[in-house]
């Protein structure tokens, strides 16, 4: 499928381009934005490589893997960043992420990009089940997977390593008939 395109009331998702790297760096650069992130901050040619490697995964046959700008509809500009990684170990399994550059947070852009990337998962890709993994200590993303639906339904003990330390992840996920059964937000 490509390309993707998908829009909610305040943001659209769409695939990157090599414009984009500037825009990405804001959040991938940045110690806040990736500090419960599974990486440390990249610098801006790691991040141009990302982007490319995105581009050209995003014209692969089949494709397994949907990294997507998120665009704030007023202004036009990349606030963040969204994946859907098809797993050929699961049937019809994906995992997915998402980051947001900081200055966007505590005003909804989360929940609206996880729906965003539920949807396209669900209603375009026709999986059937979607997980996501956090640091224990985000909240924010925990109340935020919550809200659009996820399960908490575990701990991967010691699953990232990062600054020379091994960390836990909290894993979410959503099945197609929980999705398909959601309140549809107003």
């Amino acid at each position: 499928m490509y390309p993707v395109k998908r829009s909610s009331h305040r943001l659209d998702l769409r695939e990157l381009a090599m414009d984009d790297v500037d825009a990405v760096f804001a959040i991938y650069g940045s110690a806040e934005a990736t500090e419960h992130l599974s990486f440390e901050p990249r610098s801006r040619d790691q991040v141009g490589d990302i982007v490319a490697r995105s581009i050209a995964a995003a014209n692969a046959t089949p494709r397994t893997e949907y990294a997507l700008a998120v665009i704030q509809r007023d202004t036009a500009e990349l606030i963040g960043f969204g994946r859907i990684a098809t797993d050929p170990h699961q049937q019809r399994g994906a995992t997915f992420g998402f980051a947001l550059r900081p200055d966007t947070w505590g005003v909804g852009y989360g929940l609206e990009t996880v729906r965003l990337l539920l949807g396209l998962a669900f209603d375009e890709l026709h999986l059937h089940r979607v997980w996501g993994a956090r640091s224990p200590l985000n909240d924010a993303s925990a109340k935020t997977m919550m809200a659009a639906g996820l399960v908490e339904e575990g701990i991967i003990r010691a699953h990232i390593q990062k600054a020379g330390q091994w960390r836990d992840s909290v894993v979410h996920a959503i099945l197609d008939d929980e999705w398909a059964a959601r309140p549809q937000p107003a």
